[in-house]
């Protein structure tokens, strides 16, 4: 495929990943957060969610569910969504919070902390909520759910990205500190490095327990 075919075929993606943004902004709301998040699924590590607000123009190309960018594509564009962005919030629960009161409450309470972010740099503006698969009561603002939403809204899919990569980046950091893990690699999933991490070496101070629960420690 040549160069500008591959351009033309994604700025149609782009297009139609603005559909439901569209159909909100065509009622008059100017501002709308996707919101998702990163690490549900880990043994180690926090769950980190994101909300971005896009403009009605945003133009960059190649924006989608970040599972399926490489993590060379998923660092370039988290840089051009938050220079295009209008707002974007993180949101972050760690292990210990995760063991006390179950990853889907961490997982709320860190979207939660995303869209006040976005709410503070806005103004208390935000007038719709794209989430992935997710409603939060707690949250007084008119929401839309879409399931694999990742792939249906551009806002959900920036917000994928940006949570991706800022977790990621602190799975690296962490390998550091715990190399034991292999996390630098798995990013906390339970692949056959990490389980031979914890058997050789225990666990650390940032495994979750209640996803260990077959391991003596």
């Amino acid at each position: 495929m040549k160069k500008e075919e591959r351009e033309a075929m994604l700025r149609e993606h782009l297009a139609e990943m603005k559909k439901y943004e569209n159909e909100i902004w065509a009622r008059g709301i100017k501002y709308i957060a996707g919101v998702d998040e990163v690490g549900r699924g880990p043994l180690a590590g926090p769950v980190v969610a994101a909300a971005v607000v896009l403009p009605q123009d945003f133009s960059v190309i190649g924006v989608d569910d970040s599972k399926k960018l490489s993590a060379k594509k998923r660092e370039e564009l988290f840089g051009l969504i938050l220079e295009n962005a209008l707002a974007v919030g993180i949101g972050m629960r760690n292990n210990k919070r995760i063991d006390e009161i179950n990853i889907l409450e961490a997982t709320k309470e860190a979207m939660a902390d995303a869209v006040a972010e976005v709410q503070r740099v806005l103004g208390s503006q935000l007038g719709h909520i794209l989430f992935d698969a997710m409603k939060i009561d707690s949250i007084n603002i008119e929401q839309t759910s879409l399931i694999k939403g990742d792939t249906k809204s551009v806002s959900i899919a920036a917000a994928s990205i940006i949570a991706k990569v800022t977790r990621d980046r602190m799975m690296v950091k962490y390998a550091e500190e715990y190399p034991d893990y292999a996390f630098e690699k798995n990013k906390g999933y339970g692949t056959k490095a990490h389980y031979e991490g914890i058997s050789r070496a225990g666990i650390c101070p940032i495994h979750r327990k209640t996803f260990l629960k077959n391991i003596i420690f």
